[in-house]
């Protein structure tokens, strides 16, 4: 039986005008969860996403690790959908997001006002209404995180079964909150509506445990992030 764990980068610059990049808490989080797993069996395959927060969380995570550095695929399969062009289509101000940014910035509760316009942007491109006025759909972004973990499966089990080779008995895919809540949404059966009530609860770096057998796809363990308890109830992050 393999196992596949779902990492979460760690925290980026939520509300900035460049999302794509850790703050100085997600780079040591990161690195926190690294040194947890030093107790942990130790990945014999690891597949990232391709977004600079993706690297940076890996990056810093082997830091930790401080392990013989096991083989890492890019794989584009598993980036986050483009929170930039939801906003946009939810509202043409953000059209120019780093000038939209600045402004909510600098309102009163800056925060909460930007986690509600994010949230109706989401309801707006998950409704089903607007399919035709995103680059990628919601339905399309479901298909792309299933297709991706199939490919995975595919590539590190079924493949290497077939060919008797050493299969990876440990695989770690860095990703973001929507792909893994997508993957969860998929194994459980869940709606659009709960899948997006798991997307908003996954903490930075939390780790989530697939067990593949066969054809059988469970989850063992879903957003474990003891490694940032264990350092404090300040390292707990949502974005």
């Amino acid at each position: 039986m393999a196992a596949i764990y779902l990492i979460r980068h760690g925290q980026a610059s939520f509300g900035k005008a460049d999302y794509d990049q850790l703050s100085d808490k997600g780079t040591a989080q990161s690195e926190l969860l690294g040194k947890y797993w030093q107790s942990l069996p130790t990945p014999e395959k690891i597949y990232a996403g391709d977004l600079l927060r993706h690297g940076q969380t890996l990056e810093n995570f082997l830091m930790g690790l401080k392990s013989k550095e096991p083989s890492v695929t890019l794989h584009s399969g598993f980036n986050e959908f483009n929170h930039v062009e939801l906003l946009a289509c939810y509202d043409p101000r953000w059209n120019n997001f780093k000038d939209m940014a600045a402004t909510v910035g600098k309102l009163p509760g800056a925060n909460k006002r930007f986690q509600k316009e994010f949230a109706q942007a989401l309801e707006r491109w998950t409704c089903g209404k607007n399919d035709s006025d995103y680059k990628e759909s919601w339905p399309q972004f479901q298909n792309r995180c299933i297709s991706s973990l199939k490919d995975v499966i595919h590539q590190e089990l079924t493949i290497k079964s077939k060919q008797k080779s050493k299969r990876a008995q440990d695989i770690c895919i860095f990703t973001s909150g929507g792909v893994i809540s997508v993957i969860i949404q998929h194994i459980l059966g869940l709606s659009d509506e709960k899948a997006l009530v798991v997307n908003q609860q996954l903490r930075n770096t939390s780790v989530t445990k697939l067990l593949c057998s066969g054809d059988s796809l469970n989850i063992d363990y879903l957003n474990n992030y003891g490694h940032l308890t264990l350092a404090g109830a300040d390292w707990v992050t949502f974005r």
